[in-house]
């Protein structure tokens, strides 16, 4: 069989900037700790482009720090502490995402979640919002011993849901998603509302499809010449 004819059988997405929006909690953590040296606090628009690079990505536009300085770890862990305190609170579903959610539990399609964030923060963050309880598989950060783009979570999730990795479709708003997702073998769809930031060139990613919202994916997976129920 054809690897377009194959018929579905799971979509994966991306977390943070894919399914939910995190972006506002994020910033606050950061900037949280901004206020507290006396900086002047920064408005979110500078945080949200960098929102799904992590503390990484946050504390370089906070502090100008990054990876490996000797300040890092230290503001890393008090950005992790303020961003637990808050992450429930301020992270909402996408517009669209509970009833595209609902269509593909209607065609009966087992999905699932592959996500870079640690699950300290994966763990209660899903569990507190109901829409996850359906999920057939949430992969965090360190699930496996290698993050995305690593493709070890991604095939660690088809596993879980005793599935074919050829024959699953992995949603994400990162290039590394698109990575990630190419070297395991599945289809690849970018999700561009969510975090990628105004100098992303997503046509440079290699992602089988694009999708602007939400609600376009169903028709995207049919475009991709997958067998649908």
């Amino acid at each position: 069989m054809s690897r377009a004819a194959a018929k579905l059988q799971a979509v994966l997405f991306d977390l943070d900037g894919t399914l939910v929006d995190s972006a506002p909690g994020l910033g606050a953590a950061v900037d949280q700790m901004r206020v507290a040296r006396q900086l002047e606090s920064l408005p979110s628009e500078c945080y949200r482009p960098v929102a799904g690079a992590g503390a990484r990505g946050l504390l370089g536009v906070a502090f100008g720090v990054a990876p490996g300085e000797a300040q890092f770890s230290e503001l890393r862990e008090e950005f992790f502490r303020n961003y637990e305190a808050r992450m429930i609170d301020e992270t909402s579903v996408f517009d669209g995402v509970p009833e595209l959610i609902a269509e593909l539990i209607r065609r009966s399609l087992p999905w699932g979640v592959v996500t870079n964030k640690a699950m300290r923060f994966t763990g209660p963050l899903t569990q507190a919002i109901p829409l996850f309880s359906s999920a057939g598989v949430i992969v965090g950060g360190d699930s496996t011993p290698h993050a995305k783009p690593h493709p070890a979570p991604l095939l660690e999730a088809a596993r879980r849901l005793a599935v074919d990795a050829a024959c699953c479709v992995y949603v994400g708003d990162d290039q590394r998603d698109i990575v990630a997702g190419r070297a395991a073998g599945m289809r690849t769809i970018a999700a561009t509302y969510g975090y990628m930031g105004a100098d992303a060139d997503v046509t440079m990613w290699q992602a089988d499809a694009t999708i602007a919202r939400p609600a376009d994916l169903i028709s995207c997976l049919e475009t991709l010449g997958f067998g649908l129920t």
